[in-house]
């Protein structure tokens, strides 16, 4: 029987939408909330003492342990520590001139170092772990050294992270802190014995002495394209950020629930989630899993010990949790039992998983639940504009959050999206040239995204985004190809094969699909022995039928030669971090895969083409024609 709560459904969840819109003589418009931005605040360490008062025994910040149950801190238990490593940062000489680096996953050591260095004003690098993991030659984790250059490096595991620290440390003398599970050794300090030695006077002056315009954290972009490029994330631009969305969330008044994986590298996990968390007095338990097959068990079993409140997530978990849930019966009513939100932000969500995840709600819940979006940047710490509304379908990023001002640019036949507001980086760290050209005449950070409004006649119902504009290209005949939008409709034509599509075609007559193929949907569909080697199973009938076929449907919902592919390759090698091909949240970078596999482009525009590629010839499509 389907699970209601009435209660729940009592409390609003959403500020009613209203928006602002100013057109102007040059074309360009002009978006603004009509709710007003409330006063937030002077720092994110405010919000900590708040909820050590308000809630000290809640739990914070929580892991996994060794043992297999939870393990971490509670607001009272964060407060102590964060007091203790802030003054013992602060004995070591730590400052702006002098930063924190951190190379690690999360952690709850992780978190509360973090919230230290945001207490007594010490800017703080979380880096990528795949740049000292995964890389060989430390090139891109040498140059976030060289940019940020770090006082002190606190790395989880040292022997883990043992050869890139012996890349760094000749050029940079830092301080080497480890986790305080592990004996550190050359001269390395544990974490868990930090405390500085009567210096509460010290750490209250520190803390009494952050400002809005205090440098709280350093985030890097993905440096997929150029070197990685240090945003400053101001404290203003952290606390308005989330004092915006408590405003058109109300819901956020009931303490939040997350069990999140997402990483504290990214704005989306470090800022959006571990703010939010933060500074509605909620609970963080930490997953250690991950989007993957087989590292997502983690990730479900997580689920089905704490069930969450609100879900913020990337499309591929959405995919795989939707194949679990409806596996699983009991993990769905589990999921569901207290579940208010779902979020997808990093790329837009594929409409046959949305359509999937609402059946899903409605068959255990009796009900929907409201499945969002939200569009921002690294400099935008991270929201500009969020959903506070059900949209009717996937893709709508929603309206500018309150105090932040949206200016549409006509660019072509786009229009591209600058913000100016409070969350917005006042530049990038050592790279004046940049951030010169970051803005408009009129202060306005030009994002270089495009969006469109879901209903021009309806403003109030939001904006959808409109794909990147250097990611668009224009075919040989001079017609344009809009990557977002197709490749969202590639993805769901091409559905169950297709995970992910890389759009090709640049000066060529047709365009042609990279794609990354969803590996137990292949087997699946290929049925063939379990041993069978994968770059096998892609060249099964069965799967080459399901791609051809989908071919065939988008090419007959018309639109012309630049809304279809003609060709499909499937790719045996799946996309790469370390190269720059995706990002940790999953997100695919055209540019970066199309460079680096230009032979397979090549290969996709071969005549005649190899028996790898899956044409519109292919036989199937008389049979798919007729059907």
């Amino acid at each position: 029987m389907p699970m209601t709560h009435p209660e729940r459904e009592a409390r609003p969840l959403f500020a009613a939408p209203a928006v602002e819109l100013t057109e102007r003589q040059d074309a360009t418009l002009l978006l603004r909330s009509r709710h007003a931005l409330k006063p937030y605040g002077r720092c994110v360490g405010e919000r900590l003492e708040r909820w050590a008062e308000r809630a000290p025994e809640r739990p914070f910040l929580m892991e996994r342990a060794a043992s297999g149950g939870w393990r971490g801190v509670t607001y009272r238990e964060a407060l102590e520590r964060v007091r203790g490593i802030g003054a013992w940062l602060l004995e070591q000489g730590l400052s702006s001139e002098r930063p924190v680096m951190v190379l690690s996953e999360n952690s709850v050591e992780h978190g509360v170092l973090m919230l230290a260095c945001l207490h007594v004003g010490i800017p703080i690098a979380s880096i990528s772990p795949a740049y000292s993991l995964l890389s060989t030659d430390f090139v891109k984790l040498s140059q976030v050294v060289e940019t940020v250059r770090p006082g002190l490096i606190y790395v989880a595991n040292q022997a883990r992270f043992g050869s890139a620290l012996g890349a760094i440390r000749p050029r940079h003398d830092a301080l080497v802190v480890v986790s305080g599970d592990q004996a550190p050794t050359g001269g390395a300090s544990s974490l868990g014995s930090l405390s500085g030695s009567g210096q509460a006077a010290a750490v209250e002056r520190a803390f009494a002495s952050v400002t809005l315009d205090t440098v709280a954290k350093l985030m890097f972009t993905s440096g997929s394209t150029d070197e990685p490029k240090a945003v400053i994330n101001t404290q203003r631009m952290l606390c308005s950020n989330q004092q915006a969305v408590r405003e058109i969330w109300p819901f956020l008044e009931e303490p939040p629930v997350l069990v999140d994986w997402l990483p504290w590298h990214h704005t989306f996990g470090g800022n959006h989630n571990f703010n939010l968390t933060l500074f509605n007095g909620g609970t963080l338990y930490i997953d250690r899993g991950r989007p993957v097959p087989g590292a997502f068990d983690a990730t479900l079993a997580n689920l089905r010990e704490i069930p969450p409140t609100v879900v913020f997530n990337v499309p591929r978990a959405y995919d795989l949790l939707v194949t679990a849930l409806r596996r699983d019966k009991k993990l769905a009513e589990r999921f569901f039992s207290r579940l208010e939100l779902l979020f997808c932000a990093a790329a837009a969500l594929p409409q046959h998983v949305w359509d999937a995840l609402d059946a899903l709600a409605v068959e255990t819940l009796g009900r929907r639940v409201p499945m969002v979006s939200s569009w921002g940047l690294t400099e935008t710490a991270p929201a500009a504009t969020s959903c506070h509304y059900q949209a009717e379908r996937t893709g709508v990023i929603g309206l500018p959050l309150p105090g932040t001002e949206i200016k549409l640019v006509p660019s072509g036949d786009k229009l591209e999206a600058r913000v100016r507001g409070p969350n917005v980086t006042p530049g990038y760290l050592a790279r004046p040239e940049l951030t010169a050209q970051a803005f408009d005449e009129e202060g306005f950070l030009k994002t270089g995204d495009a969006v469109r409004f879901a209903d021009a006649s309806r403003p109030e119902l939001g904006l959808v985004f409109d794909g990147r504009l250097g990611e668009d290209f224009k075919l040989s005949t001079g017609t344009w190809v809009r990557v977002g939008a197709l490749r969202l409709k590639a993805i769901a034509a091409l559905a169950p094969v297709a995970q992910d599509v890389v759009v090709t075609g640049h000066s060529r007559d047709e365009i042609g699909f990279l794609v990354v193929p969803d590996e137990e949907a292949c087997r699946a569909l290929a049925a063939l022995p379990e041993a069978t080697p994968f770059g096998a199973v892609l060249l099964s009938a069965n799967v080459r039928e399901s791609v051809a076929c989908g071919l065939a449907a988008l090419a007959l919902t018309g639109g012309g030669t630049s809304t279809h592919a003609t060709r499909a390759l499937l790719l045996a090698e799946r996309p790469s971090i370390d190269a720059g091909e995706l990002t940790d949240k999953g997100y695919i970078n055209q540019g970066a895969v199309l460079s680096r596999r230009a032979e397979l482009v090549e290969r996709l525009y071969a005549s005649p083409p190899d028996a790898s590629v899956i044409t519109l010839a292919h036989r199937s499509v008389a049979k798919h024609g007729s059907s």
